[in-house]
């Protein structure tokens, strides 16, 4: 429960248990004099310092004047708490809620080269758990704003970026800077939105790389012509993955566990080479990649888009090249880094 909401129920309580104790005080010193319900009546306009008018003879009554003074003095305070709680939980509530979304929506639009993922459900969630792994800077379109919340707390400490908004309408895309975006994964429950998403992800940021999830086979060419960089299917990708624990289980038990791994975060990685960069023209070995960041190039992707493997020492290195790499996140970063610096 929020804080907020727990001191508010507090205060009521606080509130209430005086009602309670003034009326059965009242009740106590008159012997029965006066009904219950007048000494509840005579208690909450006490406590309110309202006031209109005392019960009948309370001035015959010993220490019945002494309980009034003591409610108003308890009441004035006691008022008092709930009513700063309850400011406090409106504040919290309309204006703080209102001050999140305005930050967030200052922090989304200073965003580029960042992925926006359509859909927090099932599917997206993992995507979002790789994001974060990996330091990708990303927002969430989803429609479900507790969904969003949830996820925010649990993986990141509450400071994700996100949308709440239907991913298939023009308006949530926007509101996620599509067009500054470098990625879009679109992850919904249904083909239908996903093609929507591709759609009009594609007429928003033409030079977007379009991740799109499919679940009947038949729809995987549609969505490529819609605009669809690749596809996934989260079936076949099941098949296979139970094919690979009867024929393959040792590999696939390394590839889950450096995925799992929490202390390490290993990951395989690309890294290209920029034009400019000091890697640029350098044989491989004369690269600070296993010196500074002890990363194993399993692979290079060469200008014709053909893949060489484990390459040599003496291999020289051009730029647009793209490094695939093995080994923790933070060192993935500071590859980028280095590659991405300019010959002096």
């Amino acid at each position: 429960m929020n804080a907020s909401i727990r001191r508010l129920l507090s205060a009521v309580g606080v509130l209430m248990s005086l009602v309670g104790l003034g009326t059965f005080g009242f009740y106590t010193l008159g012997h029965g004099k006066w009904s219950v319900s007048d000494c509840a009546y005579m208690t909450i306009i006490t406590l309110s310092t309202v006031g209109f008018g005392e019960l009948s003879n309370m001035h015959h009554v010993p220490w019945a004047r002494a309980l009034t003074v003591a409610l108003i003095v308890s009441g004035v305070g006691a008022l008092a708490y709930v009513q700063g709680n309850l400011t406090a939980l409106l504040v919290e509530g309309v204006i703080g809620q209102a001050f999140r979304r305005n930050r967030m929506r200052k922090h989304i639009a200073e965003l580029s080269d960042h992925i926006l993922v359509a859909g927090a459900g099932s599917t997206g969630r993992h995507v979002i758990e790789e994001l974060v792994a990996t330091q990708t800077p990303f927002v969430v379109i989803d429609r479900d704003r507790h969904r969003l919340e949830a996820l925010s707390q649990e993986l990141v400490g509450g400071k994700m970026l996100y949308v709440d908004g239907d991913a298939t309408h023009d308006q949530a895309l926007l509101a996620a800077n599509i067009k500054q975006a470098k990625g879009v994964v679109a992850a919904l429950t249904h083909d239908k939105d996903n093609l929507f998403v591709t759609l009009s992800a594609r007429s928003l940021n033409p030079g977007a790389r379009i991740v799109a999830k499919v679940i009947e086979d038949e729809v995987g060419p549609k969505m490529v012509r819609a605009g669809a960089t690749s596809i996934v299917s989260p079936t076949m990708i099941g098949g296979r993955r139970m094919a690979s624990e009867l024929i393959r289980p040792e590999v696939t038990e390394f590839l889950d566990q450096m995925l799992r791994d929490k202390d390490k975060n290993l990951r395989l990685e690309e890294v290209v080479i920029p034009t400019g960069s000091s890697f640029a023209g350098r044989a491989l070995k004369e690269t600070p990649i296993r010196r500074e960041t002890r990363l194993l190039v399993v692979a290079v992707r060469l200008a014709d888009r053909s893949f060489l493997y484990n390459p040599e020492p003496d291999f020289v290195l051009e730029a647009a090249m793209t490094l695939v790499v093995m080994g923790e996140a933070d060192q993935v970063v500071e590859l980028r880094k280095l590659a991405g610096e300019q010959v002096s």
